[in-house]
């Protein structure tokens, strides 16, 4: 089987790195997905996303000189978008319990702060001469 650009084949994850996930095409073929085509979202670890042996699809973006193939994940899986109204989904924590854990942490960062720059100076009430 030729592997064409733009063409959308399954594949296999055989091996997972820092910057992506080797994909085992049909003929024993290998490409690789960048971890920046892995998905929508931002992706800090591919691993988040996928583990070997998973069966996936994906579409070939490139194939240079070398024979090195180049693979998206994201773009053989277009995002499905509603016709018409979207439902939103209520937020799991409300505002004002965000808004006191914020002002909870800012609270303490400022206290942390305050320690710090007091040492630095020698301590709340020394005098200045």
């Amino acid at each position: 089987m030729a592997i064409d650009v733009g063409s959308i084949v399954e594949g296999v994850v055989t091996g997972i790195t820092n910057f992506g996930a080797f994909i085992e095409l049909p003929d024993r073929v290998t490409g690789l997905v960048h971890i920046s085509e892995v998905a929508d979202a931002y992706v800090k670890d591919v691993r988040d996303y996928l583990k070997e042996q998973d069966h996936v699809k994906v579409k070939v973006i490139h194939v240079d000189e070398k024979g090195k193939i180049g693979l998206s994940i994201k773009q053989a899986n277009p995002p499905v978008r509603n016709v018409g109204r979207e439902r939103r989904l209520p937020p799991t924590v409300s505002f004002e319990d965000k808004l006191a854990k914020f002002i909870k942490d800012s609270d303490e960062r400022q206290t942390e702060f305050r320690r710090a720059t007091d040492s630095k100076r020698g301590g709340r009430g020394s005098s200045r001469s």
